[in-house]
């Protein structure tokens, strides 16, 4: 088994368009260590966060965030320890165009 520590998946969305951040790809498994979300706008906008185990179409139990506020020209920073199977995807979402989505952690295979 090894072991790799990466960037996962970096994304700059276009605005109320669901987007995927980070696809597991098959035969692997993935830890997420840190999301990170940077509001480059001018405005308070929103966010949401969902994982979508195997690909599935997204639900309501899905999501991790949903609507979160974030500033005009804030970052967040979420450390986390999200275990992810193989073709589990992580995805986004903005209110506007102004996002960039990016997740760090490591790959199992």
């Amino acid at each position: 088994m090894a072991t790799n520590y990466k960037v996962l998946g970096q994304v700059a969305p276009l605005a109320t368009t669901a987007t995927a951040i980070y696809t597991v790809p098959s035969a692997t498994e993935a830890v997420v260590s840190s999301i990170v979300v940077c509001e480059r706008g001018g405005a308070t906008s929103t966010f949401r966060l969902a994982v979508r185990p195997n690909g599935a179409t997204l639900a309501n139990e899905h999501y991790l965030v949903y609507d979160a506020d974030i500033n005009a020209s804030d970052t967040l920073i979420f450390t986390v320890g999200l275990t992810l199977d193989a073709t589990d995807v992580l995805e986004a979402y903005a209110s506007t165009g102004d996002f960039t989505f990016h997740a760090y952690g490591s790959e199992i295979t």
